[in-house]
């Protein structure tokens, strides 16, 4: 069955009129210029972000304060951060403090909200088969790619969490594992999030501590 899933996939994603992925244009903000993909009525980054106004080591963290980490930099240098591959691929992992700082989209943009991603999973066929268009042609441990027939490009970022890099295979902080995006949306005392993974071609919606690092998108007001 798992065979069929892509063939599905493009059957739903022809019949949405999104068989070839526009851009809203290319947008610049805090000194990076951002890809961006029409996907349904919503236009989103097709990049992970990469604001970065300080950076920490992945052993300090906060639930309140805005936190920035770089997957695999133990420092404190924003240059030294910005200059590695990771960042280069992945962006930036935000704890849910940083995720919803003003300045971390450019004016007319934002966090999606929870609904947000969901309307966006729907367009594609749902969520226990969206994340095969989401998902990039490469980059996905054990060839766990997706088609990327969205344009959404959605990358194996990792997370920072409880002091380290995950997943982090024996520490040499290959994120290729799984991919995870806040929401700007609450869930009590934690905020709800999208995950991918290289086993599945499901998204799973999963609320999570606020301390946790992960990757972000913007999508357009």
């Amino acid at each position: 069955m798992k065979n069929l899933i892509p063939i599905l996939l493009a059957v739903v994603v022809l019949s949405s009129g999104c068989d070839q992925p526009s851009n809203c244009g290319v947008i610049s903000h805090e000194g990076y210029d951002y890809s961006t993909v029409l996907i349904g009525d919503q236009c989103w980054f097709s990049e992970n972000c990469r604001y970065l106004p300080e950076v920490s080591p992945y052993y300090e963290r906060s639930r309140t304060s805005p936190y920035y980490y770089v997957y695999g930099y133990e420092g404190t240098d924003v240059t030294a951060a910005q200059a590695t591959s990771n960042y280069a691929t992945y962006g930036v992992l935000y704890n849910w403090s940083a995720v919803m700082t003003e300045s971390i989209c450019p004016s007319g943009w934002h966090i999606p909200s929870d609904e947000e991603f969901t309307e966006l999973t729907d367009f594609l066929g749902g969520k226990s088969v969206a994340g095969f268009a989401m998902k990039s042609t490469s980059g996905w441990n054990s060839d766990g790619n997706g088609s990327n027939s969205s344009g959404w490009t959605g990358l194996p970022g990792g997370y920072c969490y409880s002091g380290g890099f995950y997943p982090d295979r024996g520490s040499k902080f290959y994120p290729d594992g799984n991919g995870s995006w806040w929401s700007a949306s609450e869930s009590g005392s934690y905020s709800w999030a999208r995950k991918l993974y290289d086993d599945d071609d499901k998204v799973v919606r999963d609320d999570l501590s606020r301390i946790v690092g992960m990757s972000a998108r913007c999508v357009r007001d």
